[in-house]
């Protein structure tokens, strides 16, 4: 195996929730890593992402020769080479239903995605959404329960300790707050513990410093990362970066 040192390529820290998923599961379960943050507003983004993954799009693993594209692919892959990080479950029953939401988180909510897109350093008054992302929601709300419920008794995160399934619904979470979404006790209580982790603080400090140095950088509503990835909407819009169009 390679003992090359593996370098995560990022986008912004308010508005890349794919890119947070593997930089929380790395960080928090303190895989050494190098970082390497492509700013959005930079006029050559795209060129630059595509001289680093062959999908054109942000996270992308380099390990050696080896590249590694989609955030939960990066996952599986750091799970399998520092299993001492226990990223995964450890009983079979809890491991296959973490990877069984951890894919629904990846594969589905795009109506969720869409209308309340990652802004972690903001706080936006409640908006009206669609009953698409209404029942979106309410599913997650529903994993939530189900998940704490069954498996949640050696700790505060969804399957006991903190695994995969955790940063891959750690931004959804952050969008639950940042559009002060209507949410029930234990969502509330999850919510809290995933703000709190020491990876999740110093993610959100980096989020408001990009706001601060550019405030109009933004993924409005049904902005998306395709947009960005095209070339015209980078800058204005920052959109959404990751396996696919935006949470």
């Amino acid at each position: 195996m390679t003992t090359a040192p593996l370098q995560l390529y990022i986008g912004s820290k308010n508005l890349s929730s794919w890119s947070l998923r593997p930089w929380l599961a790395m960080s928090h379960a303190g895989v050494p890593f190098e970082e390497h943050v492509i700013p959005y507003e930079l006029p050559d983004w795209v060129d630059r992402v595509a001289q680093r993954s062959p999908t054109r799009k942000v996270p992308v693993l380099r390990h050696g020769d080896l590249v590694v594209w989609e955030s939960l692919a990066i996952c599986e892959y750091v799970a399998e080479v520092f299993p001492a990080a226990r990223l995964w479950p450890e009983g079979r029953e809890a491991r296959a239903v973490a990877r069984a939401v951890s894919s629904e988180m990846h594969a589905g909510f795009a109506d969720l995605r869409r209308e309340l897109p990652m802004d972690v350093a903001r706080r936006h008054p409640r908006r009206a959404i669609s009953d698409g992302a209404a029942r979106d929601v309410a599913r997650v709300l529903e994993i939530f329960r189900d998940c704490r419920a069954r498996f949640g008794q050696g700790g505060p995160f969804l399957f006991g300790a903190f695994s995969i399934a955790d940063a891959m619904f750690a931004p959804v979470v952050t969008r639950l707050l940042s559009y002060d979404v209507e949410i029930d006790e234990v969502a509330r209580a999850y919510a809290a513990e995933i703000t709190a982790l020491p990876a999740m603080a110093r993610w959100s400090a980096a989020a408001a410093e990009e706001v601060a140095r550019n405030p109009h950088l933004t993924a409005p509503a049904g902005s998306s990362y395709t947009k960005a990835a095209g070339g015209a909407a980078a800058k204005a819009a920052g959109g959404a970066a990751g396996g696919s169009a935006a949470p």
